[in-house]
């Protein structure tokens, strides 16, 4: 039945992050709580990234981490072509800086170097902004960071995305960003300039994993 839901039937909390050491796969979760699993470095901030989801009222939590089976290069390939309007479903999509401080600046972070984050930041219809010690940045309680004036001024300064309102200029964009692949240049366009890749419910029975 959760495969087939509706999308609009579902409210979940997407993470916005870099990748770093040690993060958590679908096979390392898969059928138990993410908090009795074996510590590995990338947990601890999946486990916080559920609490503060669960905090704000939600049970269901989406990471790219372990929420796809990257074990299968078909829904591995799926998955890549359809993450803007994973990000786009969501209700609400909380960006963790881990490199910033409780009184740091969003300028300089690593995470606006990534390819992924155009679509990241274009997509979300609402987003808030999280730093090291998984607090709201500068204590900002908006609903909604993109629609906060100070954030939208960091933000411009940070990446020079407000100035991208072409697809020519955001490839340039993409093309100086840092990815694994660089295939992946091209894939972290899609659905930010001409075309949306169709969006798949497989995943959707992996969701509530990141919460329980």
């Amino acid at each position: 039945m959760l495969e087939r839901a509706p999308t609009r039937l579902i409210y979940f909390v997407a993470l916005s992050h870099c990748w770093g050491d040690g993060e958590p796969s679908l096979c390392d979760i898969e059928g138990a709580s993410i908090y009795d699993v074996t510590q590995k470095p990338g947990l601890r901030k999946l486990e916080d990234f559920c609490l503060v989801a669960l905090r704000r009222g939600y049970l269901w939590a989406w990471s790219d981490t372990c929420c796809i089976d990257k074990e299968s290069s078909v829904e591995l390939q799926e998955a890549i072509g359809s993450m803007f309007t994973w990000y786009r479903m969501s209700n609400l999509t909380i960006v963790y800086l881990a490199d910033v401080s409780e009184n740091g600046s969003l300028v300089g972070s690593k995470w606006f170097q990534r390819a992924w984050t155009l679509q990241e930041l274009l997509a979300p219809r609402t987003l808030l902004f999280y730093v090291q010690n998984w607090s709201l940045y500068k204590n900002l309680e908006s609903p909604n960071h993109k629609m906060d004036t100070t954030v939208l001024e960091e933000l411009e300064n940070a990446a020079g995305i407000a100035s991208q309102d072409d697809a020519r200029s955001r490839l340039q964009w993409a093309s100086s960003r840092r990815t694994t692949r660089p295939e992946d240049v091209a894939y972290s366009l899609s659905g930010s300039s001409i075309s949306v890749y169709p969006f798949s419910t497989v995943n959707l029975q992996r969701i509530p994993w990141d919460v329980f």
